[in-house]
Order: C-alpha cells, then structure tokens, then sequence
C-alpha cells in the first residue's frame, strides 16, 4: 500500500509488539501515528489483523469514520471521530494479540485506509469484509506490521 505513512512510537515496522499491547498484558491499543492523507478522503479506516491465526483471519481491531485531518491516535484511545467495531474475540474495540502458546510468531498488520466515503459492511465484519469493502475504493492506505509471540 503507499501514500499514507503509518507508524508507531512502540514499534518498528515488522518488530515485536511489547506485552503491554497483548491481550494477557494490559490489553490497550499501541499508538499510532499517521501522514500523507490525500485530501479528497472523508474517512479513514483502520484494521489490524492476524492472517497467521489457526481459525484464518483474526481481527484484533476495526475503526471506521476516522477523522480525515487527524493525524493519529494516543496508546489505549478511539482515533479521532472513529467508530470502533466488535473485534475476534467478541469484544468492542482493540483486542491484543493472543497467538496460541508454542506458535510461531504471529504477523499482525495495522493497516489504514483513506476512503473517499464510508465503506459498506455487515453487523460482524470478517477481514474479508473489510478487504472486500476497500479494495480497489481506497484513496490511499499505509500498513505497519508488528510480531508477537506466547
């Protein structure tokens, strides 16, 4: 993906996630930081995913209608104007990551995307909804990807 810049003052692109940041740890969002949104967006849309979980998959965090003029988002908060959705496990919001105990590293992979309207989704959206619902409609987008293991 190219154009957005996504970063995080947590971590380096394809870097550990700390444990504060997982689910057994303390379970908050790690911040994120963002630049060169095209100016024709009016949202952005934010996931991050694990494609290596057994089940396929897994969304660890949804965020739609995310101010196109914001510029980030602190550790443990909603980016601004962003609605959060329900995550893999069931719960609203940011789910850390929890990859199976003796697994390889997991790749978790933040990724957002400009959007020049609000995307359709369903109730429950999969990462396939959300891949579905944006590509080839997105602007411009940014990826960052981070490891974890148990």
């Amino acid at each position: 993906m190219a154009g957005i810049e996504l970063r995080s003052a947590a971590l380096s692109d394809q870097d550990p996630i700390p444990g504060r940041y997982a689910r057994d740890g303390d379970n908050v969002s790690p911040p994120l930081a963002w630049s060169g949104v095209p100016d024709a967006a009016q949202e952005l849309l934010l996931l991050c995913e694990d494609p290596d979980a057994p089940s396929g998959t897994f969304v660890h965090w949804l965020v739609t209608g995310i101010a196109p003029d914001s510029t980030g988002v602190p550790a443990g908060e909603t980016p601004p104007g962003g609605t959060e959705w329900t995550n893999g496990f069931g719960d609203l919001g940011w789910g850390g990551p929890r990859p199976p105990a003796g697994d390889p590293a997991h790749r978790y992979f933040f990724r957002l995307y400009a959007l020049a309207g609000p995307p359709s989704l369903p109730e429950r959206p999969t990462a396939d909804d959300v891949h579905a619902a944006v590509d080839g409609r997105h602007l411009a987008g940014g990826a960052l990807q981070g490891i974890y293991q148990r």
